[in-house]
Parts: C-alpha cells; sequence; structure tokens
C-alpha cells in the first residue's frame, strides 16, 4: 500500500496482544498504549538490535481519547469518582512508561505533543538524540479517533501507529525548511486529520526505492527528511 501497488480497504483492528507486558500490566494498559506497543515490538525485531539498547521517544497528539471521554464524564458526574486505572493512564507518557516496564529499559524516554507537528516534532527529537548521544533511538506515534462528543472537534476517521528504529547515520538527513508539507500519498487521504500519520509520506518514501525529500509540518515551517537509495 505503501508503494501505491495495492489500494488501502478500512476495516475494524482487534486490540493488539502486548506479549510484551506481564498479565496485570497488560489488562490495565489503555487501547492507545497497546497500539503503540505493538508497533515498537515490531520496530524492534525487525532492527537487529537490542530493545534494551534503544532511547524511545513518544509521540501523540491527542493521548487516548477514550480515557479523556471517561475521566471528562466521570467529573460532570453528580458524584464525581474518576477510576484509579483511568488516572493511572492518563498521563502523557503512560506508553514510555509500559514500555520500560515490557522491555526491561532503563534507557531514557521522552514524550511529546505538538498539536498536528507532533510526529515531526518526535522525529526532530529523535533524530538529535541519535547525533548527539551516538545510539539508537526508537520513535513511536499513535494518535486513535476520540468518541462523541469530542470526536465532533477533533475528527479522526482512522487510528493510527506506527514506529521507526532510528540509527545514528543510517538513511535520513534532517534539517528544517520552508514551504508546504508533502500531500498524502495517494489513496491513503482518508488519514487526513490524524496526527500520526503524518508520517505517511515519509513510510511511502522508505517503502520506494531512489532517492526522496518529505516535507512534514511543523509549527513555523517544515521539516525536511532527506532520504537516500
Amino acid at each position: 500500500m505503501l508503494a501505491g501497488e495495492e489500494a488501502f480497504t478500512p476495516a475494524p483492528v482487534s486490540r493488539p496482544a502486548v506479549n510484551l507486558l506481564p498479565p496485570a500490566e497488560r489488562r490495565r494498559c489503555a487501547l492507545s498504549v497497546a497500539w503503540a506497543l505493538a508497533v515498537a515490538q515490531e520496530a524492534v525485531a525487525s532492527s537487529g538490535v537490542s530493545r534494551e539498547d534503544f532511547s524511545v521517544v513518544f509521540v501523540s497528539s491527542d493521548g487516548d481519547g477514550d480515557i479523556v471521554h471517561r475521566l471528562c464524564s466521570a467529573l460532570a458526574a453528580p458524584a464525581p469518582a474518576v477510576s484509579p486505572t483511568d488516572f493511572h493512564n492518563s498521563v502523557h507518557n503512560a506508553a514510555v512508561g509500559y514500555w520500560s516496564i515490557g522491555a526491561h529499559s532503563s534507557a531514557p524516554s521522552t514524550a511529546l505533543c505538538a498539536y498536528d507537528g507532533s510526529f515531526a516534532a518526535g522525529l526532530l527529537e529523535a533524530a538529535c538524540q541519535a547525533a548527539t548521544e551516538a545510539r539508537p533511538v526508537l520513535l513511536i506515534a499513535v494518535d486513535l479517533p476520540y468518541p462523541p462528543p469530542l470526536a465532533a472537534h477533533r475528527p479522526v476517521r482512522h487510528g493510527f501507529a506506527a514506529a521507526l528504529a532510528l540509527q545514528p547515520g543510517k538513511g535520513l538527513e534532517i534539517s528544517m525548511g520552508d514551504g508546504e508539507a508533502s500531500p498524502m500519498p495517494a489513496r491513503l487521504e482518508s488519514f487526513e486529520g490524524n496526527a500520526a500519520a503524518a508520517c505517511l509520506p515519509l513510510l511511502a518514501a522508505l517503502a520506494r526505492p531512489g532517492d526522496a525529500v518529505v516535507r512534514l509540518a511543523l509549527a513555523g515551517g517544515v521539516l525536511q527528511a532527506r532520504k537516500s537509495g
């Protein structure tokens, strides 16, 4: 689909199985965390690098919409009572906390939010860490649809999660630039509005041979990712 050879057909996605976590944490983690850890495991497994060696940068524009909805509903009730589990999962760095538990990792972790520029901000942070610390960095992005009534204020049609296992000096050259962001790849336009899915133009470029420059929206300009080969 990223290479443009097959069409994208939306279909329901079951909650990912997060075998990385112990049973208690697996039951307690939010849906967005399950999506984040599922793609993180796949990226690390394909990288050839031990998961304990990765620093982690997690990005999400919206966090977990279901938890936000439940917290707002609980606080608006006549006798407000917030679920301890929802409160525990409501922090923006919940996903990297669960990753640290499941991966037995004491490596540095960062959680970022930059509205529609969240993926670009995360890529910039991850690239800076890889360059300055000379270590691999795992970049994880996830955004899921909000339930009503919040969905009307932040319309997202499809959930999306992706992870990139970045290593120093390999594959991408990152710089700041001007101009318009690269368009969503053909036949994937229905992901417009999902801030994590803003990485799709970059993923499409990586899926195809040859050099490419992708521009990702970031407040005040664009982030240019130049791919070689």
